[in-house]
């Protein structure tokens, strides 16, 4: 009789209701994989883990990076999970240099892009329950860095993914927890690093384009289109 393979409990911290109900079925399809959790911000998922009994905790957390135009996440909180024994897996659109960067910093050793395959997807995982490390050639060259597009802050990204996807400037301050002025010396800082670049950064047309054609926007949205 062959020895019955170890069951790997799986989470799930995801805002795109259907990638969640995927990443739920693509799980479900392995033998090996057990979903004890899904929801869509990593709050929740604190919440459900400190009620949860030792038996239901998981082995492995797949963590959406970007959650709402912002990081769903903070780089303590990873560290902290990690510390504690919990293997991370980060699925996210690869937007955001710095931050992914802190987050391989962090100790996460597997970061996905969205465009990934199904099967690399599950592939990573079973990796990762090994406690082994999964790179791909989209996040060797995120780390890297991409030498022609301009360089931002982890603010100054943000400022222009909450600008470019339709708030105003007062709601961008609103949501960064900053002063309008402030808010506005973020915008003006990404137009500059554009313009410098030879990239129309003007309008904010421009900087829809920008935040889309540059992976600053999800790409399960639309950038805006002039009214």
């Amino acid at each position: 009789m062959s020895q019955k393979e170890r069951t790997y409990q799986v989470a799930i911290v995801e805002d795109h209701l259907l990638q969640r109900k995927r990443i739920e079925e693509l799980m479900r399809s392995q033998d090996e994989f057990e979903v004890v959790f899904s929801g869509e911000t990593a709050p929740a998922f604190m919440s459900w883990l400190n009620d949860a009994s030792i038996d239901e905790s998981p082995d492995v957390l797949i963590l959406d990076l970007m959650v709402e135009r912002q990081p769903s996440v903070d780089v303590d909180l990873v560290k902290t999970l990690l510390a504690a024994g919990y293997r991370i897996v980060v699925l996210s659109a690869l937007a955001s240099p710095p931050l992914v960067r802190s987050i391989v910093r962090a100790g996460v050793s597997t970061i996905l892009g969205k465009r990934d395959t199904e099967a690399d997807i599950v592939d990573a995982i079973r990796a990762t329950v090994r406690g082994e490390q999964w790179v791909t050639a989209e996040l060797a060259a995120v780390i890297a860095g991409d030498p022609d597009r301009p360089k931002l802050s982890i603010q100054e990204e943000r400022a222009l993914v909450l600008y470019a996807t339709g708030l105003s400037l007062d709601e961008v301050a609103s949501e960064m927890n900053l002063q309008r002025y402030t808010a506005r010396q973020y915008i003006n800082r990404v137009k500059s690093k554009y313009e410098a670049a030879g990239i129309p950064a003007r309008t904010r047309l421009d900087l829809g384009r920008i935040a889309w054609n540059d992976g600053y926007v999800d790409p399960i949205l639309k950038p805006l289109e002039p009214q």
